[in-house]
């Protein structure tokens, strides 16, 4: 009988085995698949992680603690709705240096309590008796490691004292070292665009520099035309008896005078102001307009032509309007520069949209400047290149990663006998 007993355990353990594997792979690919679906949000990773966790261990519940200046800081709570709800609220969400979490973090090894109420001598500090405390009797901790540096830890707790087996902490420590790499990963991408959109204000805030005669102007338009109105108004009610038919016009051009102008500070401030992405259905012509009118005291400083070929029918796209219209403000500019210094011929802009099919809509921005060399085609969208004695070369390399963020590409072509022709594609809603 005894030897039947262990030839049927001995048959059940590489089964057991494969469960497990099977187990540690779906955990793992839950991550992922959060890490796929949430590129810009961690906190539907953290909560993978430690539904993951919870559920590969059996435990009721599972936090997530992340390194910081200060100590420990808990950023996810999953599991049983209780101990979610009522017993981690009273748990520090700080965990300091030299408490508990923090001690167990830098051991940088596996650590199991069987049961929190047996532990004496140091451990026993304030964070301990909270947890006691708040009804949580066994706990496993796993430090997460990136080259031998500390990036958080990973809790597991049961209500009841009931210690994990060495399976369950194999299991966990293999699953928090693979977790800890998607995780960084996903950090380090979302570190890359925060620098990116950083790249792109900064880019927003030195074009606006350059253009500040031209919005100069485009604000003391609308306010001389104010005035002037005004005092029309004013010499109409002196009149004997008051001409209020024309004061009345008057003072409707005095508003619609400073509606222009409140309308050209709220463009000025929306690209400005540092705000994350938002895509909105956008009118594609109108935005395209606004970006042309704060650069149009620059093109008539320069001698620029500026004409447009809109398309009446487009369809619907949905971008983020301050991006896109960046981009139309970098190809408007670099265009009135690159004609600055043309003296024989006409300087001309030309701006149009279409409706292309099945990619959705296409700009174009075409000039008349001295045109592209072929050896600078293949580096223009490169980061830092350009061919501008003062230019950062960040504007073109900005605009095609807005582009391409959006679905679209942008690309430039010579033109014969001389200009550029920059054009980018933003797929249909």
């Amino acid at each position: 009988m005894k030897e039947s007993i262990h030839g049927e355990k001995t048959a059940s353990e590489p089964q057991d085995r494969v469960t497990e594997l099977i187990e540690q792979q779906t955990a793992i690919s839950e991550v992922l698949r959060a890490i796929a679906n949430s590129p810009h949000d961690l906190q539907p990773i953290f909560d993978a992680i430690l539904d993951s966790a919870t559920r590969l261990c059996r435990a009721d519940s599972g936090a997530l603690r992340l390194s910081e200046e200060g100590g420990l800081r808990l950023v996810a709570v999953r599991g049983d709705p209780f101990l979610v709800s009522q017993v981690w609220s009273s748990i520090p969400v700080l965990a300091e240096k030299g408490s508990l979490p923090d001690r167990l973090a830098a051991s940088r090894l596996p650590t199991h309590i069987p049961d929190f109420t047996a532990l004496e001598g140091d451990h026993r500090d304030d964070f301990l008796i909270t947890v006691v405390n708040a009804g949580i009797r066994t706990g496993l901790f796993v430090p997460l490691l990136k080259d031998n540096e500390i990036v958080g830890i990973i809790s597991l707790a049961r209500k009841q004292v009931q210690p994990f087996t060495d399976k369950q902490i194999s299991l966990f420590r293999d699953f928090a070292a693979q977790a800890t790499i998607a995780l960084e990963s996903t950090r380090r991408e979302r570190q890359y665009r925060e620098a990116q959109m950083a790249l792109a204000h900064a880019n927003r805030v030195a074009t606006m520099g350059q253009l500040t005669a031209s919005i100069a102007h485009e604000i003391k338009q609308p306010i001389a035309a104010a005035r002037t109105y005004a005092a029309a108004a004013l010499r109409f009610l002196d009149k004997s008896p008051p001409d209020v038919a024309e004061v009345r016009e008057a003072l409707t051009c005095i508003v619609n005078e400073t509606g222009r102008t409140s309308d050209v500070v709220d463009r000025i401030g929306s690209l400005i102001k540092k705000a994350p992405p938002r895509k909105e259905v956008v009118d594609l012509n109108a935005a395209i307009l606004e970006a042309i009118a704060l650069t149009r005291s620059e093109a008539v400083k320069t001698g620029v032509t500026v004409g447009t070929q809109l398309a009446g029918e487009l369809p619907r796209i949905r971008c983020d309007r301050v991006q896109l219209q960046q981009v139309m403000l970098n190809l408007i500019v670099n265009a009135i520069q690159s004609m600055s210094g043309v003296e024989d011929g006409n300087r001309e802009l030309h701006i149009s949209t279409v409706s292309i099919e099945p990619e959705g809509v296409c700009v174009a921005v075409r000039d008349t400047g001295h045109g592209l060399r072929p050896e600078s085609l293949p580096r223009l969208f490169e980061p830092f290149y350009t061919t501008k004695p003062d230019g950062m070369g960040m504007g073109l390399s900005i605009s095609r990663s807005i582009v391409e963020a959006h679905g679209g590409r942008l690309w430039a072509t010579r033109c014969e006998p001389r200009g550029a022709l920059f054009q980018f594609t933003i797929p249909a809603d």
